[in-house]
């Protein structure tokens, strides 16, 4: 399991194309605007503009989502955290929101709408809890 990153993009939320360049840079590991207009623009059916990536590519360096340096006379980007950290973060945001709102009667009664494959995934996450509880437990 991925721990949480030391650093937080400042918005957990993408927009559709920014969500899409994200993960095009994750593919590639490190970007220009071109290599991502590039990509983008194999798909025949797609039509972008170069300075729409350039924008979207500022705003995600603004957001804390990545990190740009200028080499030689291209700007390069690349994430400031990796695919498996973003998705931890979100993961973690989403449970401390669900928490936020939720009370035990309310979960409860989702209880009975749920399929037999997402109650043994919350048994397992339960049980999961309950280790890490015995763990902290023995520890103090």
């Amino acid at each position: 399991m991925v721990p949480l990153p030391d650093h937080r993009p400042q918005n957990l939320s993408l927009g559709p194309l920014e969500a899409e360049i994200l993960e095009i840079i994750y593919d590639l590991k490190e970007v220009t605007v071109k290599d991502v207009h590039d990509r983008i623009l194999a798909d025949p059916d797609r039509e972008l503009a170069y300075a729409s990536v350039t924008t979207v590519m500022r705003r995600l360096t603004r957001k804390g989502w990545l990190d740009c340096d200028k080499a030689d006379r291209a700007f390069r980007w690349r994430p400031r955290i990796s695919r498996e950290q973003a998705q931890m973060l979100k993961s973690h945001d989403r449970l401390q929101r669900f928490l936020a709102v939720s009370s035990p009667d309310v979960v409860a009664a989702f209880a009975d709408s749920l399929d037999v494959d997402s109650l043994d995934r919350l048994d397992a996450i339960a049980q999961r809890i309950q280790a890490v509880r015995r763990q902290r437990e023995e520890q103090s």
